[in-house]
């Protein structure tokens, strides 16, 4: 699972000191008993002679780098709010259960519940501008700012951008050290870095690793690279920087990647080439906007180059929505369309036509090149301003269909699944919007590839190869075609709760 290392929140945390246990009394000590002298066992010889000297290219130390950027590295400490249901009991973000206040306390009239959380940041002008993540300071109503010399200062939000998990915040003052982001010399796999933050509110820690990989794609919204590394980072580091040896700031630590909630050794960091662009535009009070055409898409799913019997090194985004009145339906854009390029620039999937238009301005025209009936054509779409997140968040509306109520259904089964139409009756019984049209799934036969695909009963097909489903009939025939043409399986676009998914059903050879 992957997890945000917002907070370390409400009491002290525990810490568990490792120690030699035994069973029976009876510890074994190295070198109690003489084994024999491997043969084969290899031996490194430092080359130089000095069992403690580092070889060629390791650092001696990264106590001078240390000890020259701690200064511009601070401890964040928040104040937030926690919702507090009929009942007294609430949820402490970050912590697996529900508190409970003491008697007398968090009924109704009571004053809103606190929490007290901490994250890393750090100094990037003399000036008291300070770069850490949004999700540290994004709800906060109180920033307070810990320096390495124990000063502590109020600070103030300056702007954040929930797209990149930036955020920049201000003390007041004009003597602070501050650190640069490194923008041209791009780290490679195998460098050293050193994480410099506040895990668990312990305050001014380093920890060093190396680079462990590069463009890690973990971002839903799309619009981070991260660089992986294995310096330890855990909770109450997000925000602080990654350096590289000559101190220079190459990342800013996000998020870990932890079946346990603590480093098992893969961080993320925001690249700098990302942060700097940002942060730069937030420290002169600009707004964070990015370009928005209105579609959904997703990678081309496996099998579908097979389906649609196009070439076999098609690359790019599948388009399974398209917002009703938005731009890309304005200008032609199209469900089922496969856009291949933007700009004229060939995408190898949907994060990287994400990016591009996310980088277009608002009232700027981005031109998809898209595959319709094994066709391309160019569409030109006037992009708009992207609404907030909180927007794009809106509910689909309806209940999980397969918790909808069960009840007697025309079905047709058809590879391995019963289909019925969307008609008044299944709207009702599987709560579907009165705009639907196509074939709802009523059930799926043990061991089908229906089956093993996971589809669950209530989700609607839509479409079939590109085209559109008006009932059972219309599944069958582009079943049948597809089986014709000899083509291995057919597209499948399907409406379920959180929007419009591609998926190929294989058919079975005859």
């Amino acid at each position: 699972m992957l997890k945000r290392k917002e907070f370390i929140l409400g009491a002290a945390a525990g810490l568990t000191l490792a120690a030699a246990a035994t069973a029976g009394g009876v510890i074994n000590w190295p070198g109690a008993h003489a084994e024999p002298q491997a043969v084969n066992r290899i031996t490194p010889v430092p080359a130089n002679g000095d069992s403690f000297t580092p070889p060629p290219g390791a650092p001696n130390s990264f106590a001078t780098i240390f000890e020259q950027v701690a200064p511009a590295v601070v401890q964040i400490d928040v104040t937030v709010k926690v919702d507090q249901p009929q009942g007294g009991a609430f949820t402490i973000p970050g912590l697996p259960f529900q508190f409970v206040p003491p008697q007398g306390r968090g009924g109704q009239g009571d004053e809103p519940q606190t929490t007290q959380g901490a994250g890393s940041g750090f100094f990037i002008s003399q000036d008291g501008f300070i770069v850490t993540n949004n999700h540290v300071v994004a709800d906060a109503t109180e920033i307070k700012v810990k320096m390495s010399d124990g000063r502590e200062l109020p600070a103030r939000l300056i702007g954040r951008d929930p797209g990149t998990d930036l955020a920049v915040i201000k003390v007041e003052g004009n003597d602070f050290k501050y650190v640069s982001f490194e923008e041209t010399a791009q780290p490679r796999v195998g460098d050293w870095v050193i994480a410099i933050g506040n895990p668990f509110g312990l305050g001014g820690t380093a920890t060093a690793g190396i680079v462990s990989a590069k463009a890690r794609d973990i971002d839903p919204s799309g619009y981070n690279d991260y660089i992986q590394i294995d310096a330890a980072i855990n909770r109450g580091n997000s925000g602080g920087p990654t350096f590289d040896i000559y101190g220079r700031v190459i990342g800013v630590n996000s998020a870990i990647y932890s079946p346990t909630g603590g480093s098992v050794g893969i961080g993320f960091a925001i690249p700098a080439e990302t942060a700097k662009n940002v942060t730069t535009r937030l420290m002169q009070g600009q707004t964070i906007e990015r370009g928005y055409v209105g579609v959904g898409i997703q990678d081309i799913p496996p099998g579908t180059v097979g389906a649609l019997a196009l070439p076999a090194d098609t690359k790019g985004a599948y388009v399974g929505e398209v917002t009703p009145d938005g731009p890309a339906q304005r200008a032609g854009v199209q469900v089922g369309d496969i856009v291949v390029q933007v700009n004229g620039r060939n995408i190898d999937g949907s994060t990287e036509l994400r990016r591009m238009v996310a980088a277009t301005e608002a009232g700027q025209n981005v031109r998809f090149t898209v595959i319709r009936d094994g066709r391309r054509q160019e569409i030109n779409i006037r992009a708009a301003k992207r609404p907030s997140d909180e927007e794009l968040n809106v509910a689909t509306g309806g209940d999980d269909p397969q918790k909808a109520p069960q009840g007697p259904a025309a079905n047709t089964t058809v590879e391995g699944m019963k289909v019925a139409p969307v008609n008044a009756a299944t709207r009702r019984q599987y709560n579907l919007p009165a705009d639907i049209q196509g074939v709802v799934v009523t059930e799926t036969v043990p061991g089908s590839k229906a089956a093993q695909l996971g589809i669950p009963t209530g989700v609607v097909i839509l479409r079939a190869n590109n085209q559109i489903l008006s009932g059972p009939a219309d599944l069958e025939r582009a079943i049948a075609a597809a089986r014709s043409a000899g083509r291995p399986g057919v597209l499948l676009l399907v409406r379920t709760p959180q929007g419009n998914r591609s998926v190929v059903l294989e058919l079975p050879r005859n």
